[in-house]
């Protein structure tokens, strides 16, 4: 004989996991993309205010990679975000979604903004902004990518 089923569904609670691998997986590749821009920008980045131009410090191999050090950070932290859509996660199911959904969404567009209100000549002020330029434009929509990995999972 089958267990009877409860009347109402929602009623039923479902005790999931909090941690998992994909998790902390997500949490890994969220931190390692933020730290290795910020290494990069503030230990390897010859500053390009100084004249005669400077050589990179730190690792020679960081330092010659140039602008790709930045491809390597945002998409570690894009990655992440996508990795952390997963149901098996916190993001990844209830709420979750939708709060990673219209967060993602929300910084590529605060993103993309900044960059145009501040493009001309103010925009040599702003850290990492001044050395992606028209990049910028791809890590906003990168976020917003990364939203959209949250948007299929919405019920």
């Amino acid at each position: 004989m089958s267990k009877p089923k409860a009347k109402n569904e929602s009623l039923v609670e479902h005790k999931e996991k909090l941690f998992s691998v994909r998790l902390l997986i997500a949490v890994l590749l969220l931190v390692a993309g933020i730290a290795w821009i910020a290494y990069y920008y503030a230990g390897v980045r010859p500053d390009p205010t100084v004249f005669p131009a400077e050589k990179p410090g730190g690792p020679k191999f960081v330092g010659d990679l140039g602008k790709w050090n930045y491809l390597i950070g945002f998409g570690a932290i894009i990655v992440g975000l996508m990795v952390s859509a997963h149901p098996s996660t916190p993001l990844g199911r209830g709420r979750g979604v939708v709060v990673g959904m219209l967060g993602c969404f929300l910084i590529g567009l605060l993103w993309i903004c900044t960059f145009y209100i501040f493009s001309g000549d103010k925009i040599y002020d702003m850290w990492v902004f001044n050395d992606l330029q028209n990049y910028n434009l791809l890590v906003g929509i990168g976020f917003m990518a990364a939203g959209f990995s949250f948007a299929t999972r919405w019920e």
